[in-house]
């Protein structure tokens, strides 16, 4: 569980709370879009993308000396081979990476987005500890216990509503506040906001689709009946 995570879930309650306290102004509500609060500049410029930068780095580290250490003969030291081979084998991750670093800060900057988007966006580090959890227990060798079991159910329910279902909520609510029907909010946004939320919702339900079926092998192989003993 890295101090990104929850930096990231405590912005959108900061958020939240600022939207209540202004709620009562329709002519603020109006501009839910546009809202900004200092804290989401700061946290983005200063601390998210500096951090997104250094997990991509740290993301190449390990892609490397995991082969490193196997005597791989491309990977005796640092090249662009090494790092071509780390963009192939892990191009969503890094895509993801990208998508968020450049779109929040054309956000930030452009102020195309206000601090409602912002904070969704934060929130789809929800389920990253859970994700964290299930790797710590897999190797603590308790992938059997009821614990995973009960955290595989979270990684699921997490991933789709914070990382999957979160982005028809926000246009959902952009049409809300502003009387636009959801089927046309995508026509009255910029293009480029629309091609950077499919560009972060595409790994997602890539990823999700293997947590299902990574989901579904654990179930069946748990309803297999144990192996005879041996006389």
């Amino acid at each position: 569980w890295n101090i990104n995570s929850i930096c990231a879930r405590t912005q959108p309650v900061v958020y939240i709370r600022r939207l209540n306290g202004i709620q009562g102004s329709f002519t603020e509500w109006e501009h839910l879009g546009s809202l900004q609060h200092w804290l989401a500049t700061y946290f983005v410029i200063w601390y998210g993308v500096p951090y997104m930068t250094y997990d991509i780095f740290a993301m190449y580290l390990s892609h490397y000396y995991r082969y490193h250490v196997k005597g791989h003969e491309d990977y005796k030291q640092h090249s662009l081979k090494t790092i071509n081979s780390f963009v192939r084998r892990e191009f969503l991750l890094v895509l993801h990476h990208i998508a968020l670093l450049t779109i929040l800060n054309l956000f930030i900057r452009t102020r195309l987005a206000g601090d409602f988007f912002i904070g969704c966006l934060f929130l789809t580090e929800l389920s990253t500890p859970f994700v964290s959890l299930g790797k710590i227990l897999i190797q603590l060798s308790l992938q059997e216990c009821w614990l995973h079991k009960a955290n595989g159910g979270m990684v699921l329910l997490t991933f789709f509503m914070c990382r999957i279902a979160l982005f028809p909520f926000m246009y959902w609510m952009y049409g809300r506040h502003y009387g636009i029907p959801l089927h046309a909010v995508p026509f009255h946004l910029p293009l480029a906001t629309n091609l950077g939320n499919c560009c972060i919702l595409a790994p997602q339900l890539y990823w999700f689709v293997l947590l299902v079926r990574k989901g579904y092998r654990l179930y069946l192989r748990s309803r297999r009946p144990p192996p005879a003993k041996e006389d």
